[in-house]
């Protein structure tokens, strides 16, 4: 295995299991500090959520929004990563292009956590086909804006706003005598595939659940874990844990 120093992973689906956080998962955590690896959570999951997550978790900080913020452990102030002038105005855009939306699909519906949100707007995944979610995809292109989902929620954002390239620019911002040759990524679903793109980083991982959007992804994980969710992690922190041995 490479020496690795820093692990970016992404939340739902990578660090859960059943949307649910576990022992299992603070142990993992904890034996990751004591190791002497930086742990960065890289979510989709609203600012307002990953500023209490950062505060409790033994990680270094977190991406929160795919790309939109970063919390880190040591500084109270967010660090804005989408070029964002104006809040209130992009808020309003956002939600023009979700009423637009909804316009062709009436069924979407907002997610109970979008009113936490800064740089994107979310709305639920459960019940949308693949053909709708390609139908979005496209919509979203087509007027300027930038989709993505994962396994619990959709995300209207800025065409550049992304997990990798917020992640290279908080690790050189933040963390900048860590190279992104010694960065393991690690995620779960289709808002993770930047972080597979070997071109960006060259360590990645999967948890086994990945596998369901197999033919949904251009980039892949180099490696898949044999167990899903937060299982899956915890096979690959013994493998990490390991090699330090």
């Amino acid at each position: 295995m490479p020496t690795i120093r820093l692990i970016a992973t992404d939340l739902d689906g990578t660090l859960t299991q059943h949307e649910q956080f576990t022992p299992l998962l603070l142990t993992k955590l904890q034996q990751l500090q004591a190791a002497g690896f930086r742990v960065l959570i890289v979510t989709g999951r609203a600012a307002g959520w990953v500023n209490g997550l950062v505060h409790y978790l033994p990680v270094a900080g977190a991406i929160a929004e795919n790309g939109g913020l970063f919390f880190s452990k040591t500084q109270p102030e967010a660090k804005l990563l989408a070029p964002i002038a104006d809040w209130a105005s992009h808020r309003e855009e956002l939600a023009k292009v979700f009423a637009q939306l909804k316009t062709k699909l009436p069924q979407l519906q907002e997610s109970f956590d979008n009113r936490f949100r800064l740089t994107d707007w979310t709305f639920e995944v459960s019940g949308l086909s693949l053909a709708e979610l390609d139908w979005l995809q496209q919509a979203c292109q087509s007027a300027g804006w930038g989709f993505t989902y994962s396994t619990v929620q959709c995300h209207i954002r800025l065409p550049q706003q992304d997990k990798a390239p917020a992640l290279e620019t908080v690790l050189e911002t933040y963390f900048p005598s860590i190279s992104p040759g010694t960065v393991l990524t690690v995620g779960d679903s289709p808002n993770d595939e930047s972080l597979f793109d070997p071109s960006q980083f060259a360590h990645s991982v999967g948890v086994a659940n990945v596998v369901h959007y197999r033919d949904r992804l251009q980039h892949l994980p180099r490696y898949v874990t044999p167990a899903a969710e937060v299982a899956g992690f915890s096979q690959l922190v013994e493998k990490l844990l390991a090699s330090r041995h």
